[in-house]
Parts: structure tokens; sequence; C-alpha cells
């Protein structure tokens, strides 16, 4: 069974605030403010292995169904670079964030997870909907 990582001074997200100030508050019920805030906050979720918080903010159309044991104990967050953040011009209930994760399963080599996520907003919170695994260039 995967166990939570113990919480960190800083947050996992690569914020330059605490986890209290930063994912905690979503973690703990507050709405993200933006769709990079939610996606910061599953990042930091991944790392500190919440699975409730990861389905909780996924779009009912495309959860999956996970358990504790989905997640692998093994692999250590290394990092969250967010690349781009918009707004869809046309539906401002929905947004993209483009992002580079940083991990690494036990011993191995450190690898990235480039992906184009998209997002929506349903009754004032953003959710993950769905994302693009993009190609190093």
């Amino acid at each position: 069974m995967a166990r939570p990582a113990p919480v960190p001074q800083g947050c996992p997200c690569g914020s330059k605030y605490r986890y209290t100030e930063c994912c905690k508050p979503l973690h703990d019920g507050a709405p993200a403010a933006t769709a990079e805030a939610l996606m910061r906050s599953r990042y930091s979720a991944y790392a500190l292995c919440l699975v409730p918080y990861l389905l909780d903010s996924w779009h009912r159309s495309t959860r999956p169904a996970l358990g504790l044991d989905d997640l692998d104990p093994a692999t250590r967050w290394l990092g969250l670079r967010i690349v781009d953040h918009a707004i869809d011009a046309g539906d401002p209930e929905a947004a993209t964030v483009e992002f580079i994760a940083r991990f690494r399963v036990g011993g191995g080599s450190a690898r990235r997870l480039h992906e184009r996520s998209r997002f929506r907003r349903v009754d004032g919170r953003w959710q993950y909907l769905d994302g693009e695994i993009l190609k190093p260039a």
C-alpha cells in the first residue's frame, strides 16, 4: 500500500511558499483559484500519495477508479515546471496548463513527463479533464 510521504516545509509543487500556505488548503477542500493552482496541487498530491484528492479534482467524465495501491510508493517526484497556462478565449470555464514533471522510480534514472492538461471549471471549481503527453523536441 502506498504511504503518504512526510509533509515538507516547502511545497512539493515548487512554489516559493510553504506547503501549509500553498497546496495544503486545496488538499483540505478549498477551491483552486486557477487551473494552474489546481495543476500544482495535483502534482503535490501525487508526491504525497493523496489519492482521494486526485479523484476529487478529476472531472467526473474522465475520472478513473484509483486506489492507494495504484500509486507506486517507489516513485519520487523531483520537480515541477509550468511551461504555459491559458484560459480558453472562447470559454472562460476551460483552460490548459502545459507542464514538465520530473520523477524517479526506485533507483532508476530521472525521467520527465511533459503534458498539456485540459481543465474545466464546474460549479466554480477547477477540475482536471485530461492531458496530452508531449514528446521532447
